[in-house]
């Protein structure tokens, strides 16, 4: 039989690095070495991603989140050779195999609560940059921007309050709206949204043309309160509100 070549060797030991319980190390190899690069691998893998997920590592237990690692190791393959991006592929990868995770007894709210988690520490990391500076007296007069370092979110499960404590089985009737923003300190803050509040956002977004008076107006009918003086005004401080905290502009 001829040698193995370079690349069976490296293909065969980046198997066994994977998938250690389903793959031998390349045959030449020492075995006591090839366990020592095994466990490296592991190890570091591991501690990147557990400070990123830390309510979920204690709501898995440290065999439930070693097992997690290991089907991600052994199944994905990354796009980035980025040691920051690693924990954003990890949460693309609960969310896009289920396949993967079918054999686990995994909590159902999992793969939101991993997003969430992430979401801080990647606005942390973001290189967008805060809105410039304008005018609250002029809200209603312009048209509106979300702040690229102010996220609303929406989850199905109550994500803020999961934890070791509270692992709920049923996701609730209404879903959870969250706005998360770096603050000009570069803390991260998280604050829950109204569904008037949170659809505020979601049309600014859709439609950027608009000034704010029209945005409210066009909320007000959405809403069922089409010509409401005490809607516009509530409106009107709402967008005060969320520009002073730099959320928009």
């Amino acid at each position: 039989m001829d040698k193995p070549n370079l690349f069976q060797q490296q293909n065969t030991l980046g198997l066994y690095l994977r998938d250690p319980d389903h793959c031998a190390p390349p045959a030449e190899m020492d075995v006591a070495r090839a366990r020592v690069y095994r466990d490296l691998v592991f190890t570091n893998l591991s501690s990147l991603l557990s400070g990123t997920f830390p309510v979920l590592v204690k709501i898995l237990g440290d065999d439930g989140w070693r097992s997690l690692v290991r089907i991600f190791l052994r199944d994905y393959r990354a796009h980035t050779p980025k040691f920051g991006e690693i924990a954003k592929e990890f949460v693309e990868f609960l969310a896009s195999e289920p396949q993967a995770l079918s054999d686990g007894p995994w909590p159902p709210f999992m793969v939101e609560l991993a997003h969430y988690e992430w979401v801080e520490m990647a606005l942390q990391q973001s290189e967008a940059e805060p809105l410039p500076l304008s005018d609250a007296g002029l809200l209603l007069d312009r048209p509106l921007q979300v702040s690229p370092l102010a996220w609303p979110l929406a989850y199905g499960w109550p994500v803020q309050l999961v934890g070791p404590d509270y692992r709920p089985e049923m996701a609730p009737a209404q879903p959870t709206l969250l706005l998360v923003r770096r603050a000009e300190d570069w803390s991260v803050k998280f604050s829950e949204l109204s569904p008037l509040a949170w659809r505020l956002l979601q049309r600014i977004e859709e439609f950027p043309q608009l000034d704010g008076r029209a945005q409210l107006e066009g909320l007000a009918v959405e809403a069922g309160m089409a010509g409401s003086l005490e809607f516009m005004e509530s409106g009107l401080a709402l967008l005060q509100q969320m520009h002073e905290e730099g959320v928009l502009g």
